[in-house]
């Protein structure tokens, strides 16, 4: 409904898996797995709580694996520190929204990330949100300075920058390989 949807849909057709845009509770019914992309979590809570998806996508995280970057991550965790914004409560800790600086403090930088890939990867952070009071079932995967950026719990990985903005769709595979598929 909103956020960097196409991106993400591109960097999967890379892959060679098919994507769809999910925009009622009926298109719900026809995914393996799920991306929550990045765009603004106040519009984004406002758009799904409109639109009726918040309960029904709230029943299907319950089961399917999911991806979430940036405000995508916000949405996915269990707190914010923005009243405006509803969680589904799918990874535990708690988001700090912009906690890297506004819009125009974007920034790019390279993450090492030898647990999950063989080469530098190159993440871009536009308003991105600070992981805090991260749970110990969380496994961090990667850092920035001290800050945990991915993480996985279980079925669900988030990043707080946007892998999606890269032409480079190894957070994408892992997610592919490592979560989607070994849920099954």
């Amino acid at each position: 409904m909103q956020g960097s949807f196409a991106k993400h849909a591109y960097s999967m057709g890379n892959l060679g898996i098919k994507s769809r845009a999910v925009r009622t509770a009926e298109d719900l019914k026809l995914i393996d797995a799920l991306i929550l992309p990045g765009g603004e979590s106040t519009t984004m809570t406002l758009l799904l709580e409109n639109e009726g998806l918040w309960d029904p996508l709230n029943e299907a995280l319950k089961t399917l694996p999911v991806f979430g970057t940036c405000a995508g991550a916000i949405l996915l965790g269990q707190q914010i520190d923005d009243e405006r914004v509803r969680c589904f409560n799918r990874i535990n800790y708690k988001a700090e929204r912009n906690a890297y600086g506004r819009q125009i403090e974007s920034f790019s930088t390279t993450l090492v990330i030898p647990s999950i890939l063989d080469h530098d990867f190159h993440a871009v952070f536009i308003r991105a949100p600070k992981f805090r009071e991260i749970g110990p079932e969380v496994v961090p995967l990667a850092v920035f300075g001290s800050d945990p950026v991915l993480l996985k719990q279980g079925k669900v990985l988030v990043a707080s920058f946007h892998p999606e903005l890269t032409d480079d769709p190894s957070i994408h595979k892992y997610f592919m390989d490592e979560i989607v598929l070994k849920s099954r």
